[in-house]
């Protein structure tokens, strides 16, 4: 037995094994019943094998599914292979317990515990699935879209001026304006709490019109392990595109994705363009 600490929602556990993944079929019954017998194409010590298995078991209070193997790779090596995954909550965490029962066809045949591993990675890209994300918005502003770019590389400390309501200050704590590497607090207000923010330029891509933060301070990093802004203004006909990117990692699996920070961007950019008509 073996027991891995995660941050992902139990839910998706409870359910991972009851729903049509890739490379994965239902071959008898219904996803997420006992009885259904299910089809697994898998890597494995670096050679790609398959599973057929049937559940034997499902209990919902203590997010338990047990798996029978009865065909595939697995029983070239044992009599009988079971799989058991359990999900507990530990406080803001998640406990996931994988069982591994068997009878070895002999006794040359080892312990499996490359299947553990196996199960354990699994768990991990789930996890990372489920905590990680990206939103990308677009919006068609009338103003110079050459403008918008200085403003964000050379000249962020005038968004105060021009958006008000949502950016109160900006300021460089090191190196100059518009520099890959230097760092700028922002004194922002967002979901109606004044907040700051401290990062990182750690790209500027002048003929894309591209300039990429990476945070590395501030209140968004109390929810986030990572959080990434770019921003890239493209020319089409008389309009000029807008198209800001949030890439993040959760800390939890509580922690929203971050829409209401998208629409805070997709406002100040609403502002900048007022500020430049008027």
């Amino acid at each position: 037995m073996f027991q891995n600490f995660v941050t992902t929602s139990l839910g998706v556990y409870q359910l991972i094994f009851g729903w049509h993944r890739q490379n994965v079929d239902i071959h008898e019954g219904e996803w997420g019943t006992v009885g259904s017998v299910i089809f697994w194409n898998f890597t494995h010590d670096g050679k790609e094998k398959v599973a057929k298995e049937i559940i034997e078991e499902i209990d919902e209070e203590k997010k338990l599914v047990k798996f029978k193997v009865i065909g595939g790779d697995i029983l070239d090596y044992y009599k009988s292979f079971y799989i058991t995954v359990h999900v507990e909550t530990k406080g803001e965490d998640n406990l996931v317990t994988w069982i591994l029962e068997y009878e070895k066809l002999n006794q040359d045949i080892p312990d499996p515990h490359t299947l553990m591993k196996f199960c354990l990675d699994v768990t991990k890209d789930i996890e990372t699935h489920h905590l990680t994300g990206k939103l990308v918005s677009e919006i068609n502003i009338k103003s110079n879209g050459d403008v918008f770019h200085e403003i964000f590389r050379y000249r962020p400390h005038h968004i105060s001026s021009m958006s008000p309501g949502y950016i109160q200050n900006v300021d460089i704590h090191e190196g100059e304006w518009g520099t890959v590497g230097s760092v700028i607090v922002w004194n922002f207000t967002h979901d109606g709490k004044e907040k700051v923010a401290k990062d990182v330029i750690e790209e500027i891509d002048e003929e894309k019109k591209l300039i990429k933060f990476k945070m590395i301070g501030g209140d968004i990093l109390e929810d986030y392990n990572s959080f990434y802004l770019t921003v890239h203004v493209e020319t089409k006909g008389e309009d000029n595109i807008v198209t800001w990117i949030l890439e993040y990692e959760k800390k939890n699996c509580n922690v929203p994705d971050p829409h209401t920070l998208m629409e805070f961007c997709l406002n100040v950019t609403k502002d900048i363009e007022t500020h430049h008509l008027n």
